[in-house]
């Protein structure tokens, strides 16, 4: 059998409660305008909204007007979803926390993960959300995921726990050399 080929992720669809909610959270705090809506033509008696997520591709929300947030938080079982990351720039997640505070949404405050900034809250159904920036531009013509797979072998070389921002530097150097030499 021959292997599917993702070229990435095309969409990602979240069971939401009613349509208010989901606007009011995906659009209105996390900025993600509402596209368009139509129902699932699979059940239409269930609505489904479309949400740009800034690069081309969606989020979408099947939402029904008789569910509401759940009260108590989300199971974290086996083949359920742990979290969503999204991509922003730093300038973005600089910003975050605050209005997030300010829009009375807890929040973890922005960690740092060696190679990127992580900051982690829950929307309003308890969904953990996160906004992941690296702290790091991969040279051109090379993508992050290039240069962390390099990085990783530099963090296994050192026994190390987790990648760091020299296992990053080192791969980046490494990469340079390497484009100089093949030029």
């Amino acid at each position: 059998m021959v292997p599917a080929q993702a070229q990435g992720i095309h969409h990602i669809t979240l069971n939401g409660a009613d349509r208010e909610t989901s606007v009011a959270f995906w659009q209105d705090v996390m900025g993600m305008n509402l596209i368009f809506e139509q129902p699932n033509l699979d059940d239409l008696t269930i609505n489904h909204l479309y949400f740009d997520c800034g690069d081309g591709r969606t989020l979408t929300v099947f939402t029904e007007e008789t569910r509401k947030p759940p009260s108590e938080k989300l199971a974290q079982q086996p083949g359920s979803v742990h979290h969503i990351a999204f991509w922003v720039s730093q300038a973005t997640i600089r910003g975050a926390e605050e209005r997030l505070k300010n829009a009375g949404i807890p929040n973890t405050g922005i960690r740092d993960r060696g190679f990127m900034d992580s900051l982690y809250f829950r929307d309003p159904l308890g969904l953990l959300i996160e906004l992941a920036s690296y702290n790091f531009d991969p040279p051109i013509g090379t993508s992050h995921a290039e240069v962390l797979a390099l990085a990783y072998s530099h963090r296994e070389a050192r026994n190390a726990i987790n990648t760091e921002v020299a296992d990053v530097a080192s791969a980046i150097a490494e990469i340079r050399q390497r484009d100089a030499v093949s030029t």
